[in-house]
């Protein structure tokens, strides 16, 4: 492979105890991500979602950069393809964002140096997100006469006051980790080099947890925008009344009641 022909995104994957860690890889472009990426980062988080010895998860980008979302380059030559095609290589970015979604255990953000287009998508989709302080978060799909996808439009409006998503789309600006942790789409600031640690000790201390009770927290967040007060509340009191008899409960209490840590390491796997 020459100078002139880039080495593609890779996927890494590593473990650091309970916890996974995501890395994408592409020295050459910013780790740039498309539907290769897509594909495996999916498969990679439905295997964790059913491997019982990861209970956190983390995605991060190599060499200080989370990732500079699609490759431009590719996006042009695509539309020599047909818009099936097109369609296709969107339904996989579109199932990688689910994946984050759906998966059941907690998924980490590890933000160095910033994400734009599609990798902004990835970590709104995360559950929760450290950041640099002087990370960018941009969508600059308007500068190139395309709309925001992946999920993107959804996660900011429930995030952010309208104006300032327009920002975003509208305009294309960056916008700083620090300016958007004052809405809390960020959840911790780091300084630079230092997103990756706290990710990691942030999703030890979620590994730590009742996994079964947080598979449930995440599933009742994520459908809460969608339901009403009352089924909301009858969803709740199902999810509370089903784990009140469960192994995790019964640890919890324990615990709580004996003033001691309760150690939820032998607790069974999240039930889809």
């Amino acid at each position: 492979m020459t100078k002139a022909d880039p080495s593609p995104t890779r996927v890494d994957t590593e473990r650091r105890g309970t916890v996974l860690l995501i890395t994408v890889c592409g020295p050459d472009n910013r780790n740039a991500i498309g539907p290769a990426v897509y594909v495996e980062v999916q498969e990679r988080l439905v295997e964790a979602g059913r491997d019982p010895g990861v209970r956190a998860i983390i995605i991060a980008g190599a060499g200080g950069f989370f990732s500079s979302g699609g490759n431009v380059r590719a996006l042009k030559a695509s539309a020599a393809g047909s818009p099936a095609e097109a369609a296709r290589n969107t339904d996989k970015l579109n199932a990688m964002v689910k994946a984050i979604v759906h998966c059941p255990k907690p998924v980490v953000a590890a933000v160095e140096g910033g994400a734009a287009g599609a990798a902004v998508s990835v970590v709104l989709a995360c559950d929760l997100v450290v950041a640099a302080r002087e990370a960018a978060f941009t969508l600059a799909y308007v500068r190139v006469g395309l709309c925001p996808d992946g999920g993107a439009t959804h996660f900011l409006r429930a995030a952010l006051p309208r104006q300032l998503a327009m920002q975003m789309c509208l305009l294309g600006e960056p916008v700083s980790a620090e300016r958007l942790a004052q809405f809390g789409l960020v959840n911790k600031l780091t300084d630079r080099g230092e997103a990756l640690e706290a990710a990691l000790a942030l999703a030890e201390r979620l590994a730590a947890g009742p996994p079964q009770a947080m598979a449930n927290i995440k599933r009742l967040v994520h459908i809460a925008p969608d339901t009403g007060l009352a089924a909301q509340m009858d969803l709740e009191a199902d999810a509370l009344n089903a784990a009140r008899f469960g192994a995790e409960a019964a640890e919890g209490l324990a615990a709580f009641l004996e003033k001691r840590p309760p150690c939820f390491a032998d607790a069974p796997e999240p039930k889809a």
